[in-house]
């Protein structure tokens, strides 16, 4: 039996990933349009924190050569003043503002308590900072844990619908079967590109924001040793 171009063009048409979605049921078509939107919004996320990591990087490179300069801690503390700092130089001058509040008091009821207030000071500036790069992290977290069993009821649904029609049609033909299959695999495929992403892209990020908590906390130790000799020598 010869089959003409035309036709299997035709064929192949039909079952394009447009056409698959037309003739989806409406519970399937449903599936697939939660998919595709948590898979546009998980690679907002995902360029989002690209782009947060990479300033926040840049930002704690650059402050570390000038807190490592030489300069002394009120001129670094003039020049930063104005800027919107984050990561390392808002720690500095959450701890600097501190220091400077506490000079008075300290003065006159000793220096005891100014230590822990810096140090509690950036670990509370320390926690607003992570917190500024965790956010929609669990986006994708769960993204990436429930697309696939998204997609999976989809596929069980499709099957539900093919064996519905085989079993309305009394007709095993592969014409009857393949829609019902074809939406099935569409929904699957779709769970699995939201998914894949989604979790690759959350390990990458996790793995980043932690090494940058490691910095943060690493210099808020090291300040706080600086702030500790200094408080020493005036006590």
């Amino acid at each position: 039996m010869e089959v003409k171009v035309g036709d299997l063009a035709a064929q192949t048409d039909q079952f394009g990933l447009f056409n698959l979605f037309l003739i989806a049921s409406p519970m399937v078509k449903l599936v697939m349009i939660g998919l595709v939107v948590a898979s546009i919004l998980c690679w907002g996320i995902v360029f989002e924190k690209w782009l947060a990591v990479r300033k926040m990087k840049a930002s704690m490179d650059k402050f570390e050569q000038l807190f490592w300069s030489g300069q002394s801690l009120e001129d670094l503390y003039l020049t930063l003043g104005p800027r919107n700092n984050k990561g390392m130089a808002a720690l500095f001058m959450s701890a600097m503002r501190e220091w400077k509040r506490s000079q008075d008091s300290a003065m006159r009821a000793g220096f005891a308590g100014v230590q822990m207030r810096i140090n509690k000071v950036m670990d509370v500036q320390l926690q607003k900072e992570m917190s500024k790069l965790e956010q929609r992290l669990l986006v994708l977290a769960t993204v990436g844990s429930t697309a696939p069993f998204i997609g999976l009821f989809g596929t069980v649904w499709g099957i539900m619908n093919s064996f519905r029609a085989i079993g309305v049609s009394k007709n095993t033909n592969l014409a009857v079967v393949a829609p019902g299959l074809a939406e099935a695999l569409f929904a699957t495929a779709l769970g699995l590109l939201a998914a894949i992403p989604a979790v690759m892209f959350y390990n990458k990020y996790s793995s980043d924001i932690g090494k940058i908590a490691a910095r943060l906390e690493n210099f808020a130790d090291e300040f706080g040793s600086i702030i500790s000799r200094q408080l020493d020598e005036r006590m």
